[in-house]
């Protein structure tokens, strides 16, 4: 009897800490950022192509919106590689930062992406640096981006 106790009382410990450790990584959301870059890339060209020209067209770019956003990430695509992501695709799809979103069509479907690139665009035209830009994205300010005034 005092055996079975021991075992009972070790397994509901082992479960507890088990469960501890696999929450501990959302314990603070605030330290949660995606994934991305701390510099820029040493070789643009090792890098998979953001999506341009004729490549921009057919069913994901319904909207002048997705085509104009392609155009803009392609202008600062050592910026947005610096940038994280916050819809998470990082996760789900395995992307390394911003720039990840328009080297496919993920960015054409994405509203968060698409405005984090407009935002980031604008900070840089108005000579914001990458880690600024960075900060003001992690604190949610692209969210003001109107897509369809793009």
């Amino acid at each position: 009897m005092f055996k079975q106790t021991i075992y009972r009382w070790a397994f509901g410990l082992a479960v507890g800490v088990l469960t501890a450790v696999s929450y501990a990584q959302w314990s603070n959301p605030a330290d949660d950022v995606p994934a991305y870059h701390t510099s820029a890339p040493l070789k643009v060209s090792s890098l998979p192509p953001i999506l341009a020209g004729s490549k921009l067209t057919g069913e994901n770019f319904r909207f002048p919106w997705q085509v104009h956003v392609y155009q803009q990430a392609a202008r600062i695509g050592n910026v947005i590689y610096q940038l994280p992501c916050y819809c998470r695709c990082d996760r789900a799809l395995g992307h390394t930062s911003l720039r990840s979103c328009y080297e496919g069509l993920h960015g054409t479907e994405c509203s968060t992406c698409a405005k984090e690139a407009f935002f980031a665009y604008r900070e840089t035209k108005a000579g914001k640096t990458p880690a600024q830009i960075r900060a003001a994205i992690s604190r949610h300010e692209y969210e003001s981006i109107v897509l369809e005034q793009q």
